[in-house]
Formats: structure tokens, C-alpha cells, sequence
């Protein structure tokens, strides 16, 4: 089977949304037309040549990666280059290319919150605040007679209506709707030119900015007005505060030692390279998947003894160690590459729920760029 990329794209951005991107970054559709179908698509951490050579011998549609395949302003489009030689096989068989990057590294159930069930965590919390979900209550008015259980579901199918650990929370009122339809109109009640007055529910929830464009398009969609009657209104309680990095405890206090070796088999690591004090008790890990080790007094500050990032340089673990903090540094690749797992398990999920029957691999030349001569 086959479906518009559109689709699948926005299935990635309800997982990580663009709004959660840095100013540097460059994710989103990079290659590709969203009219485009997919039956087949490839997972990976970094687009290569092998990459794009592997979708091409099997025929998928769509390589969706973790780095942007396109960083920097193209200024040209050499095909004697790397880079141009990618692109060039890449649209001649018409595989398209989304990467989420900085999205998926602050999103929940994205990178960092993998890294830290991969390596055994408890009560997780963000390290880095980033951006907050602002909340707003959506009032919508529609008709008796089993109309406000329509619009009830689609409020929830675009993403509203959850508070806390609680789903589907709603409030309805009973009152009069008054309206005159005009010429060119076409009343679902009433007849034009006449004043009306008819029984109407005021349905009512909360939904996050990052779902307000999509519940409002479901709730359009449901609604049998014409011209549907809604508010929009901004709320002073504090949304979901989206943040990379994450903090939490280890399951049992044990020497760091003992800490980084369990840390180094949970992450399928050759080597753990670390600095700090061997004698300290680890209770508290902080954690930034990819190069985060501008981000090491955060942790110290939020009572980690231990900090787990990659691309550590000398200067950053002697820092380390003036801030009486250890530093583990379990490269790029071993932070990050763990994300590709769990988003092919989030697509076939999503797949089985949409019904599209799409497959969904993950890239088997994937390889930290990076080895170690033992």
C-alpha cells in the first residue's frame, strides 16, 4: 500500500513539531514533494551514501533521519561532490528526505527521553528548558441532536482536552443561538432572510498552540454549520514546557565505576571515555543526547553527579572536574542512534493506527563515523 507523504509528515511533526527548533537548525521535508506516495521507508541517524544507495537497491520512497541531509545555505549543485552526487540519486529515483533534528531532541518520547529508559532511568524530568506549549480553551457552539458528540471527537482527534494524565475532559452548556442567514448563504437551520433562534450546546476544552491549527481543522470539518461559531482564548496556567536533556535517579546509588560499565553495555559502546572522581556515589544522572557538554554546570546545578553527552573535548571534562562533576562522554552516534529503534516502532504503530501499510526499516549501514583501534 501507499500513502501522500503529507500524511506521514504529519504524523512526524505531532511527534516532534518544528516549532520546537533552534534558530540554526534546518529540519522538515528537505527533498520531496508532500503529494508524493510511500509504501517504503528507511530510518537512519545520518543520511550517506550508503543510505541512499540501500533505499535505492530496495525501492523505498521516503529517508527520514535524525541530521539534516541539507545544514548550510546551498550555493551550488556539483555533482562531482559528496553531497552533490546524494542529491542528484536521491531525486532521479524520486526518494524524498525529512530530518527532525533539534525537534526530536527536546520533544517527549524523542531522543533524550530514549536515552534515559536505554540506560535505566527513573522519574524523569527535563534538563534544558526550551519552549512552553501555551494552553488555550476553545469554545465551540453547534447545534442539538448529536452534534456536540461529533464535535466532542474531533476536539480530541486534533489533540485537545487533555489534562494531566486525563484524556478526553470536556464541558458542555445549554442554550439559544440567534442568527440571519443572508443571500448566497445556505443555513443548516432556519431559512434566509428570517431571524433564528435555536437550541445550541457551548461544547468547551483546553488544547496546547502545538495542536490548535490541527483540532481546529478537525472541529471545522465536523461541524454541519456553514460557518461555524468558535472563541480561541489564551490561558494564563502553564502549559507543557518542552526541554532537551533530562535528569533522573538511579535505580540503585551505586559507585561511578560500576554506573558508567552499565552505562556502556546498555549503549552498545567499544569504549566509555570519562573524567571525574571514581570514588563518588552516583545517584542522580544528567543526560544530552548528541554534543552537549556546554550544558554540564545545568546538570551539576540540578544535583547530577554524573553527566552523560558526547563530542566532550579536553577543556570540557577538566571543567568537569573543577565542578566536582563526572563527564561521560558516550559519542554522538551512542547518545543519539538509540532514537532510531524507537521511531520505527512509533511509525508502525502509527501505521497499524492509520491503516496504511507501509514498511518501515531501520537502515542496517547506519555506523558511528568514528572507530577505535584496540
Amino acid at each position: 500500500m501507499a500513502v501522500q507523504l503529507k500524511k506521514i509528515v504529519r504524523e512526524i511533526e505531532a511527534l516532534a513539531p518544528l516549532t520546537l527548533k533552534e534558530k540554526w537548525d534546518n529540519p522538515g521535508l528537505l527533498i520531496g514533494n508532500p503529494e508524493q506516495t510511500v509504501s517504503k521507508t528507511v530510518i537512519t541517524l545520518d543520511v550517506m551514501m550508503d543510505t541512499v544507495d540501500y533505499a535505492v537497491e530496495h525501492q523505498a520512497d521516503l529517508i527520514i533521519s535524525h541530521h539534516p541531509i541539507i545544514f548550510d545555505g546551498l550555493k551550488s549543485l556539483r555533482t562531482d561532490t559528496y553531497d552533490g552526487q546524494m542529491y542528484q540519486k536521491l531525486l532521479s529515483h524520486h526518494i524524498a528526505v525529512y530530518c527532525s533534528h533539534t525537534p526530536l531532541d527536546s520533544a517527549d518520547g524523542g531522543v533524550n527521553d530514549i536515552l534515559a529508559g536505554q540506560i535505566g532511568l527513573e522519574d524523569i524530568k527535563g534538563l534544558v528548558p526550551v519552549q512552553e506549549d501555551k494552553l488555550f480553551k476553545i469554545v465551540v457552539y453547534v447545534p442539538r441532536g448529536g452534534y456536540g458528540e461529533a464535535v466532542r471527537k474531533a476536539l480530541h482527534k486534533g489533540g485537545a482536552g487533555y489534562i494531566g494524565k486525563y484524556s478526553d475532559c470536556s464541558f458542555t452548556a445549554h442554550g439559544i443561538g440567534r442568527f440571519k442567514a443572508h443571500e448566497g448563504t445556505h443555513p443548516f437551520v432556519g431559512t434566509v432572510g428570517s431571524l433564528e433562534k435555536t437550541a445550541e450546546l457551548r461544547v468547551e476544552t483546553i488544547v496546547p498552540q502545538s495542536r490548535l491549527s490541527e483540532t481546529l481543522g478537525e472541529v471545522l470539518k465536523a461541524h454541519p454549520y456553514e460557518e461555524p461559531a468558535y472563541d480561541v482564548y489564551p490561558l494564563a496556567i502553564r502549559g507543557h514546557v518542552c526541554a532537551m536533556g533530562r535528569i533522573g535517579l538511579w535505580p540503585t546509588p551505586e559507585p561511578a565505576m560500576q554506573v558508567l560499565k552499565k552505562i556502556k553495555e546498555a549503549l552498545h559502546l567499544k569504549v566509555l571515555p570519562y573524567a571525574g572522581n571514581m570514588d563518588t556515589l552516583v545517584s542522580k544522572i544528567a543526560l544530552l543526547g548528541g554534543g552537549g557538554a556546554g550544558f554540564m554546570q545545568l546538570a551539576k546545578k540540578a544535583g547530577a553527579q554524573l553527566y552523560l553527552t558526547g563530542d566532550v573535548k579536553y577543556h570540557d571534562a577538566q571543567n568537569a572536574v573543577k565542578l566536582g562533576l563526572i563527564i561521560a562522554d558516550g559519542s554522538h552516534f551512542g547518545t543519539e542512534f538509540p532514537v532510531v529503534q524507537a521511531l520505527k516502532k512509533y511509525f508502525e504503530k502509527r501505521d497499524r493506527a492509520c491503516g496504511w501499510g507501509i514498511e518501515w526499516i531501520e537502515d542496517p549501514t547506519s555506523k558511528d563515523m568514528f572507530d577505535h583501534c584496540i
